[in-house]
């Protein structure tokens, strides 16, 4: 497959390095064994290439690095506070704005709001954290995602959508006063990094207005599900991103956002919204559980980075390139025949365990054993979607979704096009001698979010 450099040239210089090293063989294997084969458990000295997460992993530019210069570390009133506030009306169009330290706060304060026992929130896939917090306020999740999102090799361009007949099931067989409020998750990350149509966000929003359902967007990575509306949806071809991103965000009532992906830095997060009861209710908590509403968790100097990141996130030329930096990884891999999830999403690429693993039964954890073995062979950190993930059923027994995943999360403006290279040769060389690799069993699961700090052990090939 021919590529065009000027797509993959990256649009910025670089001025700062932090030197990296491949430790040796015998050493990332005797790692990953003391990491209990949990790559979250690894030490960051150990690892080569991070592709763990895009999480606060983004390398922030001089524009952002000055602008911490200029925090007002005021404990009340804070300036920089202001600064996020009109950018997150300029940029995303909310009129009210609560800060919190990461989304994980955003998604509690929602969360504990607007749910009550018993009620319901369809979203179109479910993700880890956002889901705990709705079942914490009493409340379940089921998805509402179309059939596509569950193949990996579908090729449909908006496998992130919503289903509007599987939503107005819920809708019927519950009764509208049951469900909470519909949330839509952007770029959805358990599909694969999959965006949502305008058209269907639109549908979406004329759907529940009929029965009078809020609607709370999971706007994370949204600057990037507005490039994919922008490169996807013909009418949107000459839009600026800014409005793209204004027309999605008035399909919604409010949003939760970490700001730690498009945003650019390594902390923060908000909860946004165009009304003004949500905004009472939870600028009356965030002083319980983050902080001042004018700081909710955050330093100045990290409002301000927040802020400069939100508008430099709307930049064609860097969206571009960021999506294009994840579609090279995509492409190589597909050209060394190792199955992905297809098409390549916004900010990772998902390998697809089950075909790369499958002499491997699923008690045997095919995601969470490939992630190892990726690292073990290659010193490059990756991390499970998939059983794992997905936890326990209310019975206590394991569930296992149709998609088994690996995620290579590429973060922001930190990799150059060679480091990526290497993660892909790596990874097809894996792939070679995929039989070579034996399964694991789990022998500590932690109460909650098991994927964050289970251990196994290897099991005899």
């Amino acid at each position: 497959m021919k590529r065009k450099l000027i797509d993959l040239i990256e649009p910025f210089k670089i001025k700062v390095i932090e030197p990296v090293r491949l430790v040796s063989e015998e050493r990332r294997k005797q790692a990953i064994k003391e990491a209990g084969y949990n790559t979250f458990l690894l030490l960051s000295e150990d690892v080569f290439i991070d592709l763990l997460t895009d999480s606060g992993t983004s390398a922030m530019s001089d524009n952002q690095w000055a602008g911490m210069m200029l925090g007002d570390e005021a404990y009340a009133g804070s300036k920089n506070f202001y600064h996020l506030e009109k950018a997150i009306q300029d940029v995303l169009g909310y009129k009210y704005v609560t800060p919190t330290h990461q989304g994980r706060g955003a998604e509690h304060l929602m969360s504990q709001a607007l749910i009550s026992e018993g009620q319901i929130v369809p979203r179109n896939m479910y993700f880890t954290t956002s889901k705990l917090h709705v079942n914490i306020a009493g409340g379940v999740m089921p998805d509402v995602i179309i059939d596509e999102a569950h193949d990996p090799e579908n090729e449909f361009e908006f496998k992130g959508n919503v289903d509007l007949l599987k939503l107005q099931k819920v809708i019927d067989e519950n009764g509208p006063e049951k469900i909470a409020y519909v949330n839509v998750e952007m770029n959805v990350n358990m599909a694969g990094g999959q965006p949502v149509s305008m058209a269907n966000l639109r549908a979406v929003k004329k759907l529940c207005d009929q029965y009078k359902i809020k609607v709370i967007f999971d706007a994370t990575r949204s600057s990037e599900n507005a490039y994919f509306i922008k490169t996807r949806e013909k009418e949107y071809a000459d839009v600026p991103i800014i409005d793209i991103l204004n027309e999605m965000m008035s399909y919604s009532d409010g949003c939760i956002y970490s700001s730690k992906k498009d945003c650019l830095v390594n902390i923060g997060g908000f909860l946004a919204t165009h009304d003004k009861e949500i905004f009472e209710k939870t600028r009356s908590m965030v002083v319980v559980y983050e902080g001042l509403h004018t700081y909710g968790g955050m330093a100045g100097r990290d409002m301000e980075a927040v802020a400069r990141g939100l508008r430099e996130s709307t930049q064609v030329s860097y969206l571009k390139y960021r999506t294009n930096q994840v579609k090279l990884l995509g492409d190589l891999l597909i050209e060394g025949g190792v199955p992905i999830v297809r098409p390549p999403g916004g900010h990772a690429i998902f390998l697809n365990a089950l075909k790369f693993l499958p002499h491997l039964t699923r008690e045997q954890w095919p995601a969470q054993t490939l992630s190892a073995a990726i690292y073990e062979a290659s010193g490059v950190r990756s991390m499970e979607r998939g059983a794992i993930s997905k936890g326990r059923d209310k019975d206590g027994n394991n569930i296992f979704p149709n998609l088994e995943l690996v995620r290579l999360t590429i973060p922001r403006r930190v990799y150059t096009n060679t480091h990526i290279e290497y993660a892909a040769e790596c990874i097809i060389d894996l792939y070679k001698r995929r039989h070579e690799i034996p399964g694991l069993k789990m022998v500590f699961e932690p109460e909650y979010l098991r994927f964050f700090q289970a251990t196994f052990e290897q099991l005899p090939l």
